[in-house]
């Protein structure tokens, strides 16, 4: 009989990271089917998974509270009863781990990009930021996820973290450890092009990725471009910082091919957010032999060399470190350093993730029927 597997992520609402990782291994992995608590079809028109057998748990909502406790009553319900027909299950994000209820036989395998933060390191930035009259309809949403979310750690046979600094994580609140598996990058598609003059920020536009920090800077430099090519819950935000800069311009979330063809044609990329589990966007950036204006902490450390193939900012960097590296950045440095960002990315391949996880997989204890 054929070993079955399936793979389940939380929702594929944006193209970001996560949701491309899951799709590679998927697709990586003959016969492997998937199952996701809601698909956006705007994000993810149907045409485009055709290939996959993928079970859509239609737990929509535009909510984001709301959308946690749908997501995660979805996936810990009935809906997912079927779970048991499988040999092994990969679970990821932070609402899909639930299903593993349905899973007490073994072979069960979690595959972290990060803790949900907002209930661990991130609580108290959270809370801060969070209106005072809502601030106990967060404290109540946490306390509904973090003993449902450890409880269903507890049952995973096998933790795999994004990068090392996950890793960290897992061990600190936790005290579980984890095989470290980097996530998959098109190294085919993302491609140098050619050798333009904007900077770039790929960074979701939300308050822990600073990019009110990048936009400040070009305000102050106004004979350099940046290209803002993301989107998130402080968009409208951002760009009213950005009212009146003629050399900031957005483009909200692109398709796969124009966002390769923006990332080819710049001239470095610039991400610094705080503490980042591992960071695909350098990686890709690098792919496309383009130098990476980052941070020296998270998963940053794990990929970017400073000075090799990018310039690193101190961990709480200010407008002015950002001035002075975009400053420093020419256009001739940034060309210098095409083929050792290229080299590095080459690490992080997609054939590379995919080898790794099908022996990660196989080693996974046996399920008991």
């Amino acid at each position: 009989m054929a070993v079955k597997g399936i793979v389940l992520y939380d929702f594929l609402l944006v193209r970001g990271g996560a949701e491309r990782l899951t799709l590679d291994l998927v697709r990586g992995l003959p016969g492997v089917d998937l199952c996701v608590g809601y698909r956006d079809p705007q994000a993810f028109p149907a045409e485009e998974i055709a290939d996959l057998h993928c079970h859509d748990l239609a737990a929509a909502t535009a909510l984001p509270g709301w959308r946690t406790l749908k997501v995660m009553r979805a996936f810990a319900g009935p809906a997912t009863r079927f779970l048991a027909d499988y040999d092994w299950a990969l679970f990821s994000g932070s609402n899909a781990p639930l299903a593993v209820r349905h899973r007490l036989g073994g072979r069960n395998l979690y595959y972290c990009h990060t803790l949900p933060r907002f209930v661990y390191d991130l609580r108290d930035y959270y809370l801060k930021r969070f209106p005072l009259p809502l601030r106990p309809a967060l404290l109540a949403l946490m306390a509904y996820v973090k003993p449902r979310y450890e409880a269903s750690m507890a049952a995973m046979d096998t933790l795999i973290a994004n990068s090392e600094n996950v890793r960290g994580r897992l061990r600190r609140y936790l005290g579980r450890d984890a095989t470290v598996v980097n996530p998959p990058i098109d190294t085919e598609r993302f491609r140098w092009r050619q050798q333009g003059d904007y900077f770039l920020s790929l960074a979701r536009l939300e308050d822990f990725k600073r990019v009110d920090l990048i936009i400040e800077a070009f305000r102050r430099l106004p004979s350099q471009q940046l290209v803002v090519a993301s989107g998130g819950s402080q968009a409208e935000r951002l760009r009213r910082l950005a009212d009146g800069l003629p050399n900031v311009r957005f483009t909200s979330w692109l398709n796969d091919q124009q966002l390769a063809e923006l990332i080819g044609g710049a001239r470095a990329t610039i991400y610094i957010p705080r503490d980042e589990d591992f960071g695909m966007s350098p990686v890709e950036s690098m792919a496309a032999g383009k130098p990476v204006i980052g941070v020296a902490e998270g998963g940053l450390l794990e990929t970017v060399l400073d000075g090799e193939t990018g310039l690193m900012l101190p961990a709480d960097p200010t407008v002015e470190h950002l001035i002075e590296a975009v400053s420093a950045l020419s256009a001739d440095r940034a060309l210098a350093m095409r083929h050792a960002a290229e080299a590095r990315a080459q690490l992080f391949s997609r054939a590379r993730f995919i080898e790794r996880m099908r022996a990660v997989i196989e080693a996974a204890p046996a399920a008991v029927r």
